[in-house]
């Protein structure tokens, strides 16, 4: 339950809660399970606060710090958190669907079976997150950087991902159905067992990526570089998938 006194002085807008924060920065902010939906939220410093459970939905975050916050099962639907410091928070079970994350930090962030369906997480940075278990179904993640991310058995279905960076991702076992890669960078990518079915590839990157055991039934390999690639026990890989598709002698095919 939410620390009274730190919800009296949140209500009481930007300015006094940041100027609270900067006078007692050894008080570490209880908003767990408070109800915040709706509220006007943005530059305000939660940084490092609880907010396990809380009620965030519909709200107004943009810009906010909320550097390594505990937002474990909060509720963040339909909230604006463009260009939100989110590096190394805590948003296990959580709900972001429908949510603008359109530029934020979510670098080292713990999304672990966030529910994220048609996030807008454009340009995002997810450099070493957490994403094991996500939901991001539909999610639009143009341009976004999951260098190093863990996304073993992530739902990917549909997800927009046209020139994202994949470098070194964990993708095992995840969920590709007709995801958009279109000159995603997947170099180095581990991808052993992940459904590519009718997932768009066109262009893509996929240098020295591990495609083993991979299902491709159906995806657009086309100007695809697969150069050093290991595709082997690869699903429903076509002649002609190959043939449309960059490779050197060092792809294991």
């Amino acid at each position: 339950m939410a620390n009274f006194q730190h919800l009296a002085i949140l209500k009481m807008g930007a300015i006094a809660w940041n100027e609270w924060r900067e006078t007692y920065p050894q008080i570490t902010p209880d908003l767990c399970g408070a109800d915040l939906q709706g509220l006007n939220l943005s530059r305000v410093d939660l940084s490092q606060t609880l907010l396990i459970e809380a009620n965030l939905s519909d709200g107004e975050l943009a810009s906010a710090n909320l550097y390594q916050a505990n937002l474990q099962t909060a509720n963040l639907s339909r909230s604006n958190l463009s260009l939100s410091n989110l590096s190394g928070a805590i948003l296990t079970q959580g709900n972001l669907s429908h949510a603008n994350l359109i530029g934020a930090n979510l670098s080292e962030a713990n999304l672990q079976e966030a529910t994220c369906e048609e996030t807008n997480l454009i340009g995002t940075d997810l450099r070493g997150a957490n994403l094991n278990g996500a939901d991001l179904g539909g999610a639009k993640l143009h341009r976004s950087n999951l260098a190093f991310a863990s996304l073993i058995g992530v739902n990917l279905i549909a997800a927009q991902l046209s020139e994202a960076n994949f470098y070194e991702a964990e993708a095992i076992a995840a969920h590709f159905y007709q995801a958009d890669l279109y000159k995603a960078n997947l170099t180095k990518a581990h991808l052993s067992g992940a459904y590519l079915l009718r997932a768009n590839l066109h262009q893509a990157d996929l240098t020295q990526a591990d495609l083993r055991w991979t299902h491709l039934k159906g995806a657009n390999l086309t100007g695809a570089n697969l150069r050093g690639a290991n595709l082997q026990w690869a699903k429903y890989l076509s002649s002609v998938q190959i043939a449309s598709a960059i490779y050197g002698e060092d792809a294991i095919i």
